[in-house]
C-alpha cells in the first residue's frame, strides 16, 4: 500500500501552504524596501557632504575675494597680498565650479525623495494581503526613477511628476 506524502491536518484537510508565487513576490517586495532604506540613508548622507563642500569652497572663496579687495584699495603696499588672495579665492571657486557641490547635493536630495517613495511604496504593499506582478512593476520603476537622480545631467530629476513627499530629514 503506497502511503500519502502529503500531510493532513487532525480534521484531514491539508495544511495552509503559502502560495510560491506570491511568497516570491513579496519576498522580493521586502528586498526593494531594504534596498530603498539603505540607498535612501545613503542618499542623505552624500547630500550632508555635497552641502558641506559647497560650503567650505564657496565661503573661503567669498571671504577672500572681499579681504583681497578692501586690501587693494586700501594701499599700495597691499597689492601682493591682496593678489594672493585674489588667486586663492580663484580657487576655491574654480574648485566648487568643478566639482558642482551644489548640483550633486540636489541630485541627492532628489534620489532620498524617489527612494523614499519607493520605500513607502514597497511598505504600503507588504501591509496589503496580496501582492500581484503589476505591483512589484511599479516598484522597479520606482526604482529606476530613483537610479536616474544620481544621473549628473543638467536636470536629474526624472521626466514626470515629482516624487510625493515622505516626512524625514530633509
Amino acid at each position: 500500500m503506497l502511503q500519502s506524502t502529503m500531510a493532513t491536518t487532525t480534521g484531514g484537510s491539508t495544511p495552509s501552504v503559502p502560495e510560491e508565487p506570491v511568497h516570491r513576490l513579496r519576498t522580493e517586495v521586502e528586498r526593494l524596501r531594504d534596498e530603498a532604506t539603505r540607498q535612501k540613508k545613503l542618499a542623505h548622507r552624500r547630500a550632508e557632504f555635497w552641502a558641506r563642500a559647497d560650503i567650505a569652497l564657496g565661503f573661503p572663496a567669498a571671504l577672500l575675494a572681499a579681504v583681497s579687495g578692501a586690501a587693494a584699495l586700501a594701499s599700495a603696499d597691499a597689492r601682493v597680498p591682496a593678489a594672493l588672495g585674489t588667486l586663492a579665492s580663484a580657487g576655491f571657486a574654480a574648485g566648487a565650479a568643478f566639482l558642482r557641490s551644489e548640483r550633486r547635493r540636489l541630485a541627492n536630495k532628489w534620489s532620498r525623495q524617489a527612494w523614499a517613495a519607493m520605500e513607502a511604496k514597497a511598505t504600503v504593499l507588504l501591509a496589503r494581503e496580496w501582492i500581484g506582478a503589476v505591483d512589484l512593476a511599479e516598484l522597479f520603476e520606482l526604482r529606476q526613477a530613483a537610479l536616474a537622480a544620481y544621473e549628473g545631467d543638467e536636470n536629474p530629476r526624472p521626466p514626470g511628476p515629482p516624487p510625493p513627499a515622505v516626512p524625514g530629514p530633509t
